[in-house]
């Protein structure tokens, strides 16, 4: 089975990933393949340059070709990313054109965008199942 991992709870970063199922990877004890994850909120803190978790995750993620994926809003906001949202402009209203968006401070890896983004990027390795924590 093929899974993806949105991050949206308070602490679901830092606590169900980095204390079940980062080192469940880890050891290759997981029991499904992780198509990618994506971070909302204060969870995109995880994937900052230096953070114990973010740095075991990247490099789980590049040994599997894990997607790593953090929302362009919440970023912007902490810092994480710099240049204009994806697919909405200042004022919220969607744009047909995506905007320029860049990590910035990151583990290696790492991406920026949106639901779009997130979309094209599993195309190609489709998951079976998508889990919110």
């Amino acid at each position: 089975m093929n899974v993806a991992y949105v991050f949206t709870s308070p602490r679901a970063a830092s606590y169900k990933l980095g204390l079940m199922i980062l080192p469940q990877l880890e050891a290759g004890t997981h029991g499904v393949d992780v198509a990618g994850m994506f971070f909302f909120d204060d969870n995109v803190f995880a994937l900052r340059r230096g953070d114990p978790i973010g740095e075991r995750l990247a490099k789980v993620a590049q040994a599997r070709g894990m997607l790593l994926m953090m929302c362009d809003m919440c970023a912007l906001e902490r810092g994480l990313a710099e240049g204009e949202p994806r697919w909405c402009d200042s004022k919220g209203r969607g744009r047909k054109e995506p905007g320029e968006c860049r990590v910035k401070d990151t583990v290696a890896g790492v991406q920026v965008g949106c639901f779009p983004d997130l979309y094209a990027a599993l195309a190609g390795n489709m998951p079976d199942q998508i889990i919110t924590l």
